[in-house]
């Protein structure tokens, strides 16, 4: 089950704000962004206006994407952390839950070592979210609580766009 197929409650949502919140003060970095591995953004924290966050998630998703390609030539089943360093800037990615990427953009005000342990602690905290999340999806709907997709038909759908 990857991200697309679970339910984002407003809780989540909340859960996941104040885990990267943390971690971004804790690891006393820029910006952190948790993008799915399609490269949509879920959710970020810090200094992020600065940045074209949509082409930021999908090149992210393309990088790991690239990368499991590389393990996988080299008989490696995946490289979970990426590292990349810049004159001024780096980014630390990783891999959260097996379903989503974790980015910390950071610069001389914190360390590598120093946020590789911050992003240790918050990758336990959005994996008890994340397990949340899939024991929620995975339950059956609460009594009498209908899906607003559930009486909209393949002809309801045809007919909206053959006009």
């Amino acid at each position: 089950m990857g991200f697309a197929d679970l339910m984002l409650h407003e809780e989540d949502s909340r859960r996941l704000r104040e885990v990267l919140g943390r971690l971004r003060q804790d690891s006393n970095s820029r910006a952190v962004f948790l993008v799915d591995k399609n490269g949509q953004q879920i959710a970020n924290a810090g200094d992020v206006e600065q940045f074209d966050t949509t082409s930021l998630a999908s090149l992210t998703a393309g990088n790991v994407a690239a990368t499991d390609g590389l393990a996988k030539l080299i008989g490696e089943r995946e490289f979970s952390v990426l590292f990349h360093e810049g004159q001024q800037d780096h980014i630390h990615i990783s891999i959260v839950a097996k379903r989503a990427i974790l980015v910390v953009i950071f610069d001389e005000r914190s360390s590598l070592g120093l946020v590789r342990l911050r992003v240790k602690r918050a990758s336990a905290e959005l994996d008890q979210v994340f397990e949340a999340m899939i024991h929620r999806s995975a339950a059956p709907s609460s009594a009498g609580e209908v899906s607003p997709f559930s009486e909209i038909t393949d002809e309801d759908i045809d007919a909206l766009f053959s006009e």
